[in-house]
């Protein structure tokens, strides 16, 4: 059963996922909370209080919507709705919000292990669009797991680079890889790319041009193969920082033009 529907399979990957965000945060002294992250606008307490307004969310009793006014970060009504859980704990202190996660991570795992296949199976809106409440859950583990990069990367605190939650991750990211190459690279047709990340946790992403751009597993001879560390690629895939080819931990066999193309437009999150 693929991770995106196996209730199992999630619930103990947000369970690690939550785990972590709480003992990286147990580790911060209060003037590490301020830090900036490669969010914009967001300092590494802003993560977390994110992560906690869509927690309080999937609890059924968000923030109240308050106006956020129109700070240079903002660019869409997600934005907008996500700067809400910010404002309301900008005057808290890290530690204060830190024991707000633990307490809201507590029902939440209460709730989902009390959650059966059938609710996972069940159709939900997602930030994807509509599909199952375990899609959802599958991008919520990648959705936390890239604020924890971001927020050790702010601190120079490099971890959790391999366990179940980076591997739903990497899942949740596989779907939309053909997407990155085909619509927005511009891979023509007959063209082929293949993906190695490499790290604490490694994996092989193949896509060919046939028709459309599809992750296929059957690829033996690509037009260009891209070599990466996991995590720098995240870096790109999320948008935190422009793909640079140039970067002494990438390497390009083949076609290097589609190679630069695939990573100058790796970004595709909101």
């Amino acid at each position: 059963m693929p991770a995106a529907s196996d209730r199992d399979t999630l619930v103990a990957a947000l369970v690690e996922q939550f785990d972590a965000l709480i003992e990286l945060g147990r580790q911060l002294g209060d003037d590490q909370w301020d830090t900036a992250s490669e969010c914009p606008g967001w300092t590494v307490k802003d993560l977390y209080s994110h992560v906690i307004g869509t927690e309080l969310m999937l609890l059924g009793r968000p923030d109240e919507a308050i106006d956020v006014g129109d700070a240079p970060h903002l660019h869409n009504e997600i934005g907008e709705f996500n700067e809400v859980a910010i404002a309301h704990r900008r005057d808290r202190s890290g530690a204060e919000v830190l024991a707000e996660l633990e307490a809201v991570v507590a029902e939440r795992v209460a709730a989902l292990e009390a959650m059966t296949q059938a609710d996972f199976d069940a159709e939900s809106f997602t930030p994807a669009g509509q599909d199952t409440y375990g899609r959802f859950m599958q991008i919520r583990v990648f959705d936390c797991w890239i604020h924890e990069q971001d927020a050790r990367e702010a601190l120079d605190l490099p971890g959790h680079a391999s366990g179940h939650a980076v591997d739903v991750s990497l899942d949740e990211h596989t779907g939309a890889v053909g997407f990155v190459i085909g619509k927005k690279a511009g891979a023509a047709e007959g063209q082929s790319v293949r993906l190695r990340l490499t790290g604490d946790t490694e994996r092989t992403i193949d896509v060919r041009v046939d028709g459309r751009a599809t992750v296929v597993d059957d690829l033996e001879d690509p037009t260009t193969t891209i070599t990466i560390p996991t995590l720098l690629w995240f870096r790109y895939a999320a948008g935190r920082r422009p793909g640079d080819a140039s970067h002494p931990d990438v390497t390009i066999e083949g076609d290097q033009d589609l190679g630069t193309r695939v990573l100058a437009n790796a970004a595709y999150t909101i």
